[in-house]
């Protein structure tokens, strides 16, 4: 059974190798990609949940991320990007994130994530210390505009969070941590 888990491991890290990155490009380029993407997604959340542009407009800042999830038998991974912008001094921090976990499930999302900071602290705290935890349970299948997903919404303290599916076919149930952090490239 060890020898299985390293393997399905080694396979979900090599398919998230080219998942959710960047890609080439000069780190401007890169920015202006982040940006477009925020954008996107913003446009997306905003005409799904109208109330929620009012709710971001009037937050102490919020973040906004590209995340790809593979989730093969037992083990969760993932990795995306993002950008968090402070709305009382304008400030945008790139950022980068990268998720693992266990549960059963099978299938690959690529998937936005929106988180609204309702306070200064919970603001500055996830830019500088950047940990979430969290129990994932979702069902998506969907390619551009066809098929369906369970969108999520949920509220942690100060923090409320948006997940809009974007194309892939997962059922999972899983246990998972995820990492956020400042990207030294692009700050």
């Amino acid at each position: 059974m060890p020898r299985l888990l390293w393997v399905t491991s080694a396979v979900v890290m090599l398919v998230l190798s080219g998942c959710a990155s960047m890609g080439d490009g000069s780190n401007a380029e890169k920015r202006n990609a982040i940006f477009e993407m925020r954008a996107d997604t913003l446009e997306m959340l905003y005409a799904e949940k109208p109330d929620t542009e009012a709710q971001i407009s009037s937050a102490e800042g919020y973040a906004v991320f590209s995340n790809a999830n593979v989730n093969v038998f037992f083990v969760a991974a993932g990795t995306g990007y993002g950008v968090v912008k402070n709305n009382a001094t304008g400030k945008t921090t790139f950022m980068n994130m990268a998720e693992g976990g266990i549960g059963l499930g099978l299938g690959v999302k690529d998937y936005r994530l929106v988180m609204v900071f309702h306070t200064q602290d919970s603001l500055n705290q996830f830019i500088e210390s950047g940990w979430t935890f969290g129990g994932n349970a979702d069902a998506a299948a969907k390619a551009g505009a066809k098929g369906g997903s369970a969108q999520a919404e949920a509220y942690y303290g100060d923090v409320s969070v948006y997940t809009l599916t974007q194309s892939g076919l997962a059922l999972q149930a899983t246990v998972k941590g995820t990492k956020f952090w400042k990207d030294k490239q692009l700050n």
